[in-house]
C-alpha cells in the first residue's frame, strides 16, 4: 500500500488492497499478537480503501479477543461480529452463494470456536454452507446419520480435537475432499491439538487434507477454493 504512512499504518502493517483482484478473495486480518489500537488503525485504513473504491470483498478480522473486536466495531460499527468464532467481517453484507455446498463437520461443542471461524470464512468468501455440531466418533450413529450431507457436498470440513478420528471416518464415507482441522481440545496427551494434528496426518482414507492446530480460517479457505463455481 504506498499511501500507507497517511494511512496510518507505517510501522504496523502494508494491506494487500489488490489480493481480491489477484486471488478472487480479499485480505484478512490476524488479530492475535497486534495491540487493539493496531487493528483500529488496520480497520481505518480498510475503511478509507473501500470508500475510494481501491479494494473489494469483505476483509476478515481473524483471532479478535472482546478487546480486538471492541477496536474494530468503534471505527466500523455495522461489522458482523461471531463472537464464538472470534472473527468479524466488513463489510456485512455476504455474496450470494455460489458454487457447492461446502458441510462443516464440528466434532464436539468444545471445537466450536474453530468450526464457526471456517463457516464464516466460507460465508464470506460465497459459498453456500451447512454446520453440523457434535457429530464425534463417540457415537458413529451420529455420523452415518448425515450421510445425505455428507454425499451432496463438493467439500468437507472436519473439525476435531481429542483423537481426531472423525477425518478418517468420514473420508471414507465421501467423495468429497475432506480438509481436516485439527483442533487444541483433549486432555494431557492431545498435547494441545498435536495428537489430532498426527492422526489427520496418517489418515487411512484417502483425500484428506490437513491445515495447522486452530485454523478454522485456513480450513474454510481451502474448502472455499476447492467448491469454487466451475467455468
Amino acid at each position: 500500500m504506498a499511501d500507507a504512512e497517511s494511512a496510518g499504518l507505517q510501522g504496523i502493517a502494508e494491506l494487500d488492497l489488490t489480493r481480491a483482484a489477484r486471488r478472487g478473495y480479499p485480505e484478512a486480518v490476524y488479530c492475535a499478537g497486534k495491540s487493539p489500537d493496531q487493528v483500529a488503525a488496520i480497520a481505518r485504513a480498510l475503511r478509507d480503501a473501500h470508500a475510494a473504491g481501491a479494494t473489494t470483498g469483505s476483509a476478515l478480522f481473524t483471532r479478535a479477543s472482546a478487546d480486538h473486536a471492541e477496536a474494530v466495531l468503534r471505527v466500523l460499527p455495522d461489522a458482523v461480529h461471531d463472537e464464538v468464532g472470534r472473527i468479524l467481517a466488513w463489510p456485512p453484507r455476504a455474496p450470494e452463494p455460489t458454487g457447492g455446498l461446502v458441510a462443516v463437520l464440528c466434532a464436539g461443542t468444545s471445537d466450536l470456536p474453530v468450526a464457526r471461524e471456517a463457516v464464516v470464512t466460507l460465508t464470506y468468501l460465497g459459498r453456500p454452507t451447512e454446520l453440523v455440531v457434535d457429530i464425534g466418533v463417540a457415537g458413529l450413529h451420529r455420523v452415518l446419520a448425515r450421510q445425505d450431507l455428507i454425499d451432496s457436498a463438493r467439500a468437507i470440513v472436519v473439525v476435531a480435537g481429542m483423537d481426531g478420528a472423525l477425518a478418517s471416518v468420514v473420508a471414507g464415507l465421501a467423495h468429497a475432499p475432506v480438509v481436516a482441522v485439527p483442533t487444541s481440545v483433549g486432555y494431557g496427551a492431545a498435547f494441545e491439538g498435536l495428537a489430532p494434528l498426527l492422526s489427520m496426518l496418517n489418515a487411512c482414507a484417502p483425500g484428506v487434507g490437513v491445515v495447522n492446530i486452530d485454523n478454522g480460517y485456513g480450513g474454510g479457505h481451502l474448502a472455499a477454493q476447492i467448491a469454487a463455481p466451475t467455468s
